[in-house]
């Protein structure tokens, strides 16, 4: 059992360049595009999911900027 499971977790970090099984067939091509994109270029994120911190975070004490989105709630 022990071993089993030590088998499965070293299955996780394996980095392996993805391929179809041999009865599978590509997903089809995007519209607006004329080739097929890559395994890589498929687990790319897109900008909007990972958008670029434009925030310095505070390294000490200091008086924040007064927000009018941050209300007393109703009651």
């Amino acid at each position: 059992m022990v071993g089993l499971a030590a088998l499965a977790l070293a299955g996780c970090g394996n980095r392996a360049e993805l391929k179809l099984a041999p009865d599978q067939t590509p997903p089809p091509i995007p519209y607006g595009r004329e080739v097929q994109p890559g395994a890589d270029d498929l687990l790319k994120p897109p900008a909007q999911a990972v958008p670029a911190r434009n925030v310095e975070p505070r390294r000490r004490s200091q008086d924040r900027e007064d927000d009018p989105f941050d209300l007393p709630p109703e009651g």
